[in-house]
């Protein structure tokens, strides 16, 4: 019989100790010391040994790396498809399209598919699939939430690619502890881990996420797997954004857009002109900034607002960007220029619900503050980008050119952009450049 004992497992990095603490000894987390059994199974010396290949035995045989899912947006996030052998966290919130999105990926890829949902019953996802206008026959269902039987699946169907959604709801009848259960998440974790090496099969698990925003269960489960995925999305706005924070093979910078409608997730192609839709002409306290997510340029609409302060102290709020970093443009605005900020309330928003992370996007806020205070518009054919520095000066960012080219494609003219050396490939983009070194010096030809 397996030898049991008992532990503690930390719920936020995954550590485990021999006895309970109130605060974790790793992290310094209060109260996310959960206990669970380890089962230590005997080592079988009856079992045949594998043999070990070299490296260059591995790198002759015809390895197949990807597995395009013909969606280009989640392609683009992971990398050029799902890489096989490979084990995929995507998380998100309640209701936000996870489901949806995993169902989208079945129909697109032409491999065989196990679907195993414990959240529904098979007519479910049944009718779920038939709204959707899934057409897979390589796609099999099951509602099984028992791990030994999802187990005998696979071994029965041999399937190139499984989905678990979700894996807070599946269970280890071994161990006697609820489904969701840190030692629950990690046992069910690991073993579809071994499937995922051992047998060379792709494994997308589906998991919620807390109110903090974390996916759920042990930490430990991120370090499992080779790529973390998060669905981003707001009740207010129609779109989703797909976002990854983890990938052992591509590009973490790189994002998709989707859009929910009555057919489930549709792609958004022409994400700037989506957030350019509605936007304000003619009016002080807007500007647009050509964004760089990834290798993918978009043109967002920043919105400022500068009030007179009714209270004690001044408010400063932003929607999709750092405040502090805010706190900070004003400071310049208010050193540099002259302009009064002691009994203002500053409010800046980036339209459409984007969070960008991204220095170049420091003169748009800028000369969108400063529009609002001195309620002068700025032209509607004007994109602006660069960094702002403490002493006034506008840096140089990175991958200019790709953020004018897509400025020129949706009819902005002109662009004001920091004083540097001007390749020969700017030169061939059909928009007037304007170059700026400080901030005072682009306020004399804005204003």
């Amino acid at each position: 019989m397996p030898k049991s004992k008992t532990s503690f497992l930390c719920s936020a990095c995954g550590a485990d100790f021999p006895k309970w603490h109130g605060k974790c000894p790793s992290c310094g987390q209060w109260g996310t010391l959960s206990e669970f059994k380890v089962v230590n199974k005997r080592y079988d010396k009856s079992k045949p040994q594998k043999n070990l290949n070299s490296l260059n035995q591995i790198l002759s045989r015809d390895i197949e790396e990807r597995v395009e899912t013909k969606l280009n947006e989640i392609d683009r996030v992971l990398g050029g498809g799902v890489l096989q052998g490979s084990m995929i966290l995507l998380g998100g919130s309640p209701g936000v399209g996870k489901s949806t999105l995993s169902l989208h990926l079945c129909s697109s890829v032409k491999i065989k598919t196990l679907y195993v949902s414990a959240e529904e019953s098979e007519n479910q996802i049944a009718l779920r699939a038939q709204r959707l206008n899934v057409n897979q026959n390589d796609l099999f269902l099951s509602s099984e939430n028992n791990i030994d039987d999802i187990i005998s699946h696979v071994n029965r169907l041999s399937p190139n690619l499984i989905i678990i959604d979700s894996i807070q709801t599946i269970v280890n009848t071994d161990l006697d502890s609820l489904p969701g259960s840190p030692t629950q998440v990690r046992d069910c974790g690991q073993r579809l881990l071994e499937i995922s090496k051992q047998r060379n099969i792709s494994i997308i698990i589906v998991g919620h996420v807390t109110k903090e925003g974390n996916i759920a269960g042990p930490k430990m489960l991120e370090h499992m797997v080779d790529v973390v995925l998060y669905l981003e999305g707001d009740d207010r706005y129609g779109h989703r954004v797909l976002r990854s924070i983890k990938n052992r093979f591509g590009s973490t910078n790189e994002i998709g857009l989707f859009k929910m409608s009555e057919r489930g997730l549709e792609q958004i192609t022409n994400p700037s002109k989506m957030f350019l839709e509605e936007r304000s002409l003619n009016i002080s306290g807007t500007s647009i900034y050509p964004s760089l997510e990834g290798t993918r340029p978009i043109l967002v609409e920043v919105q400022a607002l500068v009030s007179k302060n009714n209270y004690g102290i001044p408010q400063r709020n932003v929607n999709g960007y750092d405040q502090k970093r805010l706190a900070m443009i004003i400071a310049v605005l208010d050193k540099r220029i002259g302009l009064e900020f002691s009994n203002k309330d500053v409010f800046v928003n980036l339209v459409g619900g984007l969070k960008i992370d991204d220095p170049a996007a420091d003169l748009a806020i800028l000369l969108a503050i400063a529009s609002s205070m001195m309620d002068k518009p700025i032209d509607k054919k004007t994109v602006l980008l660069g960094e702002v520095g403490l002493a006034g000066e506008i840096r140089s960012i990175n991958k200019l050119d790709q953020r004018l080219i897509e400025s020129s494609a949706l009819g902005f003219k002109k662009a004001y952009v920091p004083k540097v050396k001007i390749n020969s490939n700017l030169n061939n983009i059909p928009i007037e450049l304007k170059t700026v070194k400080l901030v005072k010096d682009i306020f004399a030809q804005i204003f």
